[in-house]
């Protein structure tokens, strides 16, 4: 039998390396190059918290009260479409997209808009604290070495992602390639909204 490490390592990285709202934020923050450092050190740090707590036991907590997840739920579908209406505006719009032409992004509203990706998205706390947490507590007294596992492919996936995607900058010279990333952008966070919001 695998290891707790092992174990919470591989569970931890099914969970995440599908594309979702915050990975899409992180892909797209490391095209541009823009505070990659601060946005993957936001997300493992979140994880950080959301698998600890969910270790900690408050994934029975928060399966105990229903009610809770339905307006985490309704919250995260409207953010989630929201930024997916913003995308499709940017893919409407190229001279926008343009990296030489468009500003650099402010720090802060970076960490906001990667912050609310993260922790209005219900799906985060379904994958991190209710089923990474059951998942941890079976191995009982070793459940702390699968939450480290957890969290080492955390960190490990969202490194990759971010400062990985400066591989792919080249492909991103064009307002074109930008349109097309908005556009698969918008329709992935638009359909994960109504997914969320239907339940």
């Amino acid at each position: 039998m695998a290891s707790p490490v092992v174990f919470g390592f591989l569970s931890s990285l099914t969970l995440i390396a599908a594309i979702g709202a915050q990975n899409a934020f992180v892909l797209r923050q490391g095209i541009r190059g823009e505070h990659v450092a601060a946005v993957v050190a936001l997300c493992t740090a979140s994880d950080i918290v959301l698998i600890g707590a969910g270790i900690a036991g408050f994934g029975a907590l928060v399966t105990s009260h229903p009610g809770a997840l339905d307006v985490a739920r309704f919250g995260g579908a409207a953010f989630l479409i929201g930024y997916g209406l913003l995308a499709a505006r940017r893919a409407v719009r190229p001279a926008a997209l343009t990296p030489s032409q468009e500003g650099p992004a402010r720090l802060l509203g970076v960490l906001l808009t990667c912050a609310a990706l993260t922790w209005l998205n219900p799906h985060v706390y379904l994958d991190t604290v209710v089923l990474l947490g059951a998942l941890a507590n079976e191995h009982r007294d070793q459940r702390w070495l699968f939450g480290v596992g957890a969290v080492t492919a955390s960190a490990v996936w969202f490194t990759c992602l971010g400062f990985g995607a400066r591989q792919l900058a080249g492909w991103f010279s064009s307002a074109l390639t930008w349109r097309i990333l908005d556009a698969l952008i918008a329709v992935t966070m638009v359909a994960l909204g109504v997914t969320v919001a239907l339940g």
